[in-house]
């Protein structure tokens, strides 16, 4: 496993230079920031994220403001209990995708956001999460929430400007060729693996996971 300024290096040579290579890198929000990010918010990026997983993106972005209205704004008491007349008339709007299984995720993860206000809300609990252990944070939005914890759940994670690792094809390569892993990570011990190498170039580099991460996805 090389160091990080190996890998920043062979990023950089491939991006045109440090320089530029910096310009394709941003910085996550501060804890602080995310704590003030309302709840809808957060049901919003999880369904945009939901619906977007194996379908077009851009479609779903079209659709958008549809969503927004058909969820009432994601305010999330009001999803939260949805009803079955609520489900029929989602399953008939022509504003978004009417896909049951994936409007059913909305209620579910209107629930795992509310159970989340005792300590302190999503934004505090969610946003607050130490990135050294950003593998548990997946592993707790898989169990409490639906359709959260892969892929899904980590671009929601970074769209929303939490520090985060996106484990993308490139990353995934990466990763492989430094030999951490030999596979796309699927098991808790591979994920464990590729935390610890994550953890070392942030020692390393004094760099957030998500600037580790674009640059591992450059390096390729």
């Amino acid at each position: 496993m090389r160091c990080f300024d190996d890998l920043f290096a062979i990023s950089a040579e491939r991006k045109g230079g440090a320089d530029a290579l910096e310009a394709q890198l941003t910085k996550p929000k501060s804890a602080a920031e995310l704590a003030q990010i309302p709840e809808d918010r957060w049901l919003a990026q999880f369904t945009k994220g939901v619906f977007q997983a194996g379908f077009n993106w851009q479609v779903i972005e079209n659709k958008w403001d549809g969503f927004e209205a058909a969820f009432h704004g994601f305010d999330v008491d009001r999803c939260a209990f949805m009803h079955d007349e609520d489900m029929d008339r989602l399953m008939s709007n022509t504003d978004i995708v009417r896909n049951g299984p994936k409007i059913r995720t909305v209620l579910e993860n209107a629930h795992f956001i509310q159970s989340l206000r005792e300590d302190g809300g999503a934004g505090k609990v969610l946003g607050g999460w130490a990135s050294t252990d950003y593998v548990s944070q997946l592993e707790f939005m898989k169990k409490g929430g639906s359709r959260i914890g892969g892929a899904t759940g980590q671009y929601a994670l970074r769209f929303l400007g939490k520090d985060s690792f996106i484990l993308s094809r490139d990353v995934v390569a990466r990763l492989i060729a430094e030999g951490i892993i030999d596979k796309h990570p699927t098991s808790k011990g591979a994920m464990k693996k590729v935390q610890e190498a994550f953890n070392i170039w942030m020692d390393q580099s004094g760099r957030s996971l998500t600037e580790i991460s674009r640059v591992l996805a450059m390096s390729l």
